[in-house]
């Protein structure tokens, strides 16, 4: 016959298999299937249907861990950075706000080529009249996005979604020294829980909000407050939306964190930002020696920074409303604090809100 003869190279010469290129293809490809189920359990809540909680096995949440979310961020935060041609901003902004709804009418400045690459685009201001500070409540929203959960600590335990909870001592770490803050702290010898209650009649309190990609990513002080301490977590970088915090027991336990901890009128008061997949960076604006998603950190480790004793003897004071940091894309904030038991808060899960918002009040 006229066939050509085709002539081929060894397999192994074309494609060898390692190790990392079947944990990347494993990790994403159940990434993908996990995002498909957390889409159906969106719909069926959409029609009010309740859904079951079915918590990951030990080694779907290692095989979810196997895919290089932290590599993935650091260069999702690196195309970020680079400056756009004037005229493909418009069209690549506007995708942008189509697929995740931002409303370009509250921001400073509405005119997309202002906006010279992607990160300045996502850390965009508001106009001012655009998030009132309510000054009734002493709480407020400290940035928008959507409450997960929030009520009373119990057992030591804090509710990540409702049903789903994780360790208070795993999440904010080892108890503080007592020089580190400005009020007495309860005896060693009791629960976690109860040495953060500094008061007695008082009871500790928490709420979660998450912030999606459309979101305004600043976050602000949530009330008046002295921030004593920063202790960051490094950690992976999984997705925190509503679905995978419905799925993974103590994902905030195992994602990158900053806790700041101080004290506000009533006694102890914390603020956590959350890291989340492409959200590496987590700034804080008074903290210049902040530094997260590093290539590489031990397992399990942490790193403390008193603000007493490197900055000054009173600590940072925050004003109810201040900018305090802000995120890459979006991720969730979780407050943790302590309060009288007349403490309410005006809020319902799954509800959105806003920065400047309540959250509640005595």
């Amino acid at each position: 016959t006229d066939r050509k003869k085709l002539h081929t190279a060894p397999v192994g010469q074309v494609f060898r298999l390692r190790p990392f290129h079947v944990l990347v293809a494993t990790g994403g490809g159940y990434a993908g299937y996990r995002k498909y189920e957390d889409y159906k359990l969106e719909q069926l809540e959409k029609r009010g249907i309740e859904v079951p909680v079915k918590l990951a096995s030990e080694w779907e949440v290692a095989l979810y861990k196997s895919v290089p979310t932290r590599l993935l961020s650091r260069a999702w935060g690196r195309l970020n950075q680079v400056e756009l041609p004037t005229w493909l901003r418009k069209p690549v902004y506007s995708l942008y706000i189509w697929t995740f709804g931002v409303n370009m009418k509250e921001a400073a400045v509405e005119d997309l080529h202002h906006y010279r690459n992607l990160s300045e685009f996502f850390r965009r201001k508001l106009k001012p009249q655009a998030r009132p500070v309510c000054c009734v409540h002493s709480v407020i929203s400290p940035s928008d996005g959507k409450i997960l959960n929030f009520g009373q600590v119990k057992n030591c335990e804090v509710e990540q979604v409702k049903g789903v909870t994780y360790s208070l001592e795993s999440f904010l770490g080892p108890r503080i020294s007592t020089e580190e803050m400005h009020f007495s702290q309860a005896p060693a010898g009791n629960s976690f829980q109860q040495q953060l209650v500094t008061k007695e009649g008082n009871e500790l309190y928490h709420c979660v909000i998450y912030l999606a990609p459309g979101d305004y990513h600043c976050f602000h002080s949530p009330t008046d407050w002295t921030v004593s301490h920063r202790r960051h977590f490094p950690g992976s970088l999984m997705s925190v939306n509503p679905g995978v915090a419905r799925w993974i027991k103590e994902l905030f336990c195992h994602n990158e964190r900053v806790v700041l901890t101080g004290d506000w009128k009533h006694g102890f008061f914390s603020l956590t930002a959350v890291g989340a997949t492409n959200v590496g960076s987590i700034r804080i604006y008074f903290d210049q020696d902040l530094h997260t998603n590093s290539p590489s950190y031990s397992k399990g480790s942490y790193n403390d920074f008193s603000f007493i004793s490197n900055n000054n003897k009173e600590g940072i004071p925050m004003r109810k409303g201040e900018h305090l940091g802000e995120f890459n894309l979006g991720s969730t904030i979780v407050l943790i604090f302590e309060a009288p038991k007349d403490f309410k808060f005006n809020l319902k899960a799954g509800q959105k809100i806003r920065f400047g918002e309540a959250l509640g009040s005595l």
